[in-house]
Formats: structure tokens, sequence, C-alpha cells
């Protein structure tokens, strides 16, 4: 060409960055300023999508600063999207506040930025105040929202926000969020209604509804509707076989588990990856399979990563095999030395085997690399507002009066047969001092607050940062038989619903 101007350059450029090829797209930015020619808003809207890595990124905003580009809403935004890709949500904010004036696309990229990142709050609270500032929200911002509110498990948020959904009840990406929202805040009922309504699915649509009835204790619902998927004519994907094998190790299907693994590649070209042999890593130890489960480690085609050797760890802690225990927790350290939980867990073995010069090392490893345990923590959402329990925090306003009330309750419960199981404390403290400990865990907390501040028909919805222990369990199941309520606990791994004295996972978690 012997002319070029700022659209041919920002066509080439476009076209790398949209490829991928983002040294090529940097590349022609380079050239194209050195022939002269002044890029516009498209041109670095474009290349910033090249960014390959922090410092690139900062030296594109020094040179989109230069040029005085920096006030277009289109640059402002991709702006935005990029720090918060790389995790740098202050840059992000800083950005967005230099704006005198802020367009919908800028607002829908800090709120996704910020949904993004697990910043779940912050997300909540900039979509309030785009409301405020006139805008009304669309399939970008309510996407965006809905994964804030999944994020925090926020039923009730979410439900208001299905009400703007169905202004765009058409849209796939934003039904299917909302579909993940209802899954991951345990609303079932919610779930079905948004799937059963889709007037088109994809194959992502499929498996977040089979993840999610498998995640909420529903596996063999889950496995009818994989079979509805094939006859739908669906292929499944990589994450789909994840859900299904997720609800074989929560039912446990041994049979179908290995089934299924063996015949991914064949039927559906799918290479089994560490999340399935996880799963099956999973299936077999709860089934008490753990030499099969180690056999199978063994033998997977990836190398098995810390949560594999976690899976078997936590499966031989059920079975109390110490040796197997030992053998993996040692695997997990290799893998995340700084694994707080492992360390825990490896120095409660010890503990119960009277090995207490191995729990004193333990104990001395993780003084010395400053390791120490997460405390366990559960949110309640009333009124509108989050209510969050910490073990050993009492900063809770009424946290005296809950206690009072929490104590009321055990005595009623160990009159009906409650005998608290002081194997789930993970210090060596005298008999009286473990039940204390025990009756003060972050979820006993949020479910006696619930049961004082919800009226009896509400379900009453805990969110929690650590696995549900045993004696947490017990306890819940027996609580709603007593109170004659329903209790749903979602844990990082799974949901329980607690009704009538059961579980969902049937005590198989």
């Amino acid at each position: 060409m012997p002319d070029r101007n700022v659209v041919s350059w920002t066509t080439l450029i476009s076209a790398y960055a949209n490829k991928g090829m983002n040294d090529r797209a940097l590349e022609f930015l380079i050239l194209m300023l050195r022939e002269g020619v002044c890029p516009n808003m498209y041109t670095y809207s474009s290349v910033l999508r090249a960014c390959a890595d922090l410092g690139v990124l900062r030296q594109l905003h020094s040179g989109i600063i230069k040029v005085g580009m920096e006030c277009d809403d289109f640059v402002r935004s991709a702006l935005i999207d990029n720090y918060s890709k790389w995790g740098e949500l202050q840059d992000a904010l800083d950005v967005f506040n230099e704006m005198v004036t802020k367009d919908l696309g800028v607002w829908n990229s800090i709120i996704g930025g910020f949904a993004q990142n697990s910043n779940g709050d912050e997300a909540l609270e900039m979509y309030k105040c785009m409301k405020r500032a006139g805008f009304a929200p669309d399939q970008a911002t309510l996407t965006s929202v809905l994964r804030a509110s999944t994020a925090l498990a926020l039923l009730e948020v979410g439900r208001q926000v299905h009400v703007h959904v169905l202004k765009f009840d058409r849209d796939l990406i934003l039904n299917n969020a909302l579909l993940d929202m209802y899954c991951k805040c345990g609303s079932l009922e919610g779930a079905n209604s948004v799937f059963s309504r889709m007037v088109e699915r994809d194959v992502i649509s499929w498996s977040t509804m089979i993840a999610g009835l498998a995640q909420n204790g529903c596996s063999l619902e889950a496995m009818r509707l994989f079979e509805q998927m094939k006859h739908s004519g669906m292929e499944p994907n990589y994450i789909t076989m994840v859900g299904v094998l997720f609800a074989c190790s929560h039912a446990g299907l041994v049979e179908d588990g290995l089934h299924y693994l063996q015949s991914m590649k064949r039927s559906f070209g799918i290479d089994p990856g560490r999340e399935h042999y996880g799963c099956m890593v999973d299936l077999l130890g709860r089934a008490g399979k753990l030499d099969e489960a180690v056999k199978l480690i063994n033998k997977m085609e990836c190398e098995p990563d810390a949560v594999t050797w976690r899976t078997l760890l936590s499966a031989c802690r059920v079975h109390r095999n110490s040796d197997l225990a030992i053998y993996a927790a040692k695997q997990v350290v290799k893998l995340d030395p700084d694994d707080a939980g492992t360390y825990i867990l490896l120095s409660n073995i010890y503990a119960n085997n009277q090995r207490w010069e191995e729990v004193t090392e333990i104990r001395r490893s993780m003084r010395v690399r400053g390791i120490t345990k997460e405390p366990g923590c559960s949110w309640i959402e009333v009124n509108k507002k989050i209510h969050a329990f910490i073990l050993g925090d009492d900063s809770h306003p009424q946290v005296d009066e809950i206690k009072r009330y929490l104590n009321q309750i055990v005595q009623r419960l160990m009159s009906i047969g409650y005998v608290p199981d002081t194997n789930f404390v993970l210090q060596d403290l005298e008999d009286e001092q473990r039940e204390a400990s025990l009756q003060y865990h972050s979820e006993k907390l949020a479910i006696a607050y619930g049961i004082m501040s919800l009226p009896r028909e509400k379900t009453i919805m805990i969110r929690k940062n650590l696995r549900i222990c045993g004696d947490c369990h017990t306890f819940t199941k027996l609580l709603a038989k007593m109170e004659q309520r329903i209790i749903v606990i979602r844990d990082p791994v799974r949901y329980h619903h607690f009704r009538d004295g059961a579980c969902s996972c049937g005590d198989f978690w």
C-alpha cells in the first residue's frame, strides 16, 4: 500500500489481536508509531487485547495518556477489562474513577472486573451506584451481577436480578448465568424452573444443571438428565463429564463411574483429565476401596496434583487408614508446602494414634513456615444483610444472646440423644474443652441466629468456607427434625439440604 492511514493499521492490528498473535499486534503498533500515524480509540481498544503481561499493559497505558486518549469510553473500558484480567483491581478502579462521565460500557467493565475477581461485595455496590446514576442494566451487567450473587450465595439478590432478566428472556448467556446462580445458591426449585423454560440450551446449560443436581445431593436425577442430554443430540464436553463423575462420586455409584471414565474417549472423544480422575479417586475412596484409588492415581495419564492426593487423604481419614493417610499427606505437602489443612489433619492423625513427638514436629514445621489454620467462617443473609460468624470471634453485636440460645438448643438435642463427637476437634484438649470448642463452630452459631431471626417457613441458608465436620452434620440433622425446619449449608465441596432428620448427601460426603 503506497498510502497507509490509521484505518489500515488498525485493521491489521485488530486482526492479529483477534487471532491471539499478540507479539505481531504490538509489533505493528510500534511500526505504525514510527511511520508517524497516530493511533485512535479503535487502535488502542484492539491492541489492549494483545497485552501478554502487566508490564506491557502499563506501557500502553502510558502511551494512551501521552496522546490524550485516556478519556475515551472505548479505551477506558478496555483498560479496566485488562487491569481486572490481571487482578489489579485498584488500578482498574483508579481508571474508572478518573472519568467525569461514564457510559454503560464502562460501568459494565468495572462491575464485571470485580465479579470475575471474586469480589462480589464491590461488584454489587458498583451495581447500586450505577442504578443511582440513572443507567438501566443490560445483559452484560446482569450476567456480572448474577456472578457476584453466585459467589456470595446471595439467593435473595439473585431473585431480584431474575426480575430484570425476564426482559431478555431469550438471551442464552444470561439464562445460563441465572441457572448457575440458582444451582450454586442451593435452590433447585429455581434452577429447574429456569431450565425447563429455556427456549435454547447449549452444552453449558446441560452441564450446569447436571453439576447443580449432583452438588445438591440429587445424583440420580443428574444421571437421568445426562441420559436425556444424550438423547437430545447434544454432545457432552469435558465439564459435562466432570459433573457426571461428581454425581457418581456422591452417590457411591462405583461401577457407573468406572464405566463413564473408561468410555469417555471412546464415546465422546474426551481425554480424561485431573478433574475426572479426582472424582474417581473420591468415589473409590468414599467406597472404602483405598487400594484401588491408589492404583488409579498411579495409572493417571497426567501427574497427580495436590488436590488428587488431598482427596485420597480425606478418604483415609474417614476410613481411619493412618499409614496411607500419612503417605498421602506427605505427597500433598511436597506439592503444596503451605497447605495448612493438611498439616492440621496430619497432626490430628498422629494425635489420635498417641504419636505426640510427630505432633510436636508438625506444629514446629508450621511455626517455622508461618502457616496458620484458616478459621471456620459461616455467613447467613437476614433481612438483606450478611451476618458472618467466625470461630473464636465474638464481634457480632448479638453474640451473647446467640450463644445462650445455642446452649439451650444443644441441651434439648442432648436430651433426645445427641452426643458431641470430639473426634472432630483438631487439638489435644481435655474432653470438656473439646466439647466447648465443638459447640461454637461457626455454622452452629449461624444456624442458631437463623432460627432466632427467620420465620419457620423460611429456609435457613448458610454459606461456609471450610468443609462441614461430622459433628456439625449430625447436629444439623437432629436440629432440622426437632425444629421442623429446612436448613441448607453450602461448603466448598457441595450443598447439604437438611430436612426431617436427614441430609440430601445421604451421610456420604
